[in-house]
This record gives C-alpha cells, sequence and structure tokens, in this order.
C-alpha cells in the first residue's frame, strides 16, 4: 500500500522499520556515529537506534558537520535504510553523496509530507523506491 510519494533528493531502494523522531535533530553531536545511537541527553528520542530503519525527521538542526557524521554512519554501516525529511537538508544529503562518490553504501533520501504516515505504528516495516514511493508492507 502506497502511503505517500515524496520528492526524490537522494534515489534508492530500501526497506525498514518506522522511526518517527519526535524533534528535529543535529547529527552532529546528536547521533554516534559508531553506534546509530541517539545521544543527545536533551534529545526526546535520546537512546533510540537509528541504524536500518527508515527515518522520518520533521529536521535537521544546523552544522555543516552534519554531512559528515551522514558520511561516518554510512561508512561505519550504522546508517537508517532511508531517511524521509519533513524538509529537504541539502548537508544532510551531501553526506550521502559524499558517501557515494568515495564508493561507501548509500541511502536513498526523500522529502515527503510526514502527516502521511500518521496512523502508522512505530517499527512498521516500510518499502522505500526509487521513484520515491513509500510503501507499508
Amino acid at each position: 500500500m502506497v502511503l505517500v510519494k515524496g520528492r526524490v533528493l537522494i534515489p534508492g531502494n530500501a526497506e525498514g522499520g518506522l522511526l518517527r523522531l519526535q524533534a528535529p535533530i543535529s547529527l552532529w553531536g546528536g547521533v554516534d556515529p559508531g553506534s546509530g545511537v541517539v545521544i543527545d541527553p536533551r534529545h526526546p528520542d535520546h537512546g533510540a537506534s537509528i541504524t536500518g530503519t527508515v527515518l522520518a525527521m520533521p529536521g535537521a538542526i544546523g552544522s555543516s558537520s552534519s554531512s559528515a557524521i551522514m558520511l561516518e554512519l554510512l561508512r561505519e554501516g550504522t546508517a537508517p535504510a532511508a531517511v524521509l525529511m519533513a524538509h529537504s537538508d541539502a548537508i544532510l544529503a551531501l553526506g550521502v553523496v559524499v558517501s557515494i562518490e568515495l564508493g561507501y553504501p548509500a541511502c536513498p533520501v526523500l522529502e515527503v509530507e510526514l502527516s502521511a504516515l500518521d496512523g502508522v505504528p512505530e517499527g512498521a516495516l516500510l518499502r522505500i523506491t526509487s521513484e520515491g514511493q513509500v510503501l507499508r508492507l
């Protein structure tokens, strides 16, 4: 079942359980690239692992270093399977582009209307298509 079609920022296919962040996050200082765990003690999702998830983000909080953290997450194998963003973030997407250029894994990044995921339970298995569709499996 197609939940929403988003604007493709980085194409790709992926599957993972839905992790909906409750607040915007800075990857720099907010997520440990070695483990994929949210380490910002002030973030409402502190302690959650983003590894292998379809990560729904209401937004990213500044810092050009977020691209480096996304690159490290991908290189370490601790990145989300896909990123769904309410508002596109070129800095975060740049980390995926650099990962591709360096021959490391990548993950699709889409800009989507996150309200389309309302009613989808946390952890529900989603599939992302290279055309930007978000499907519930």
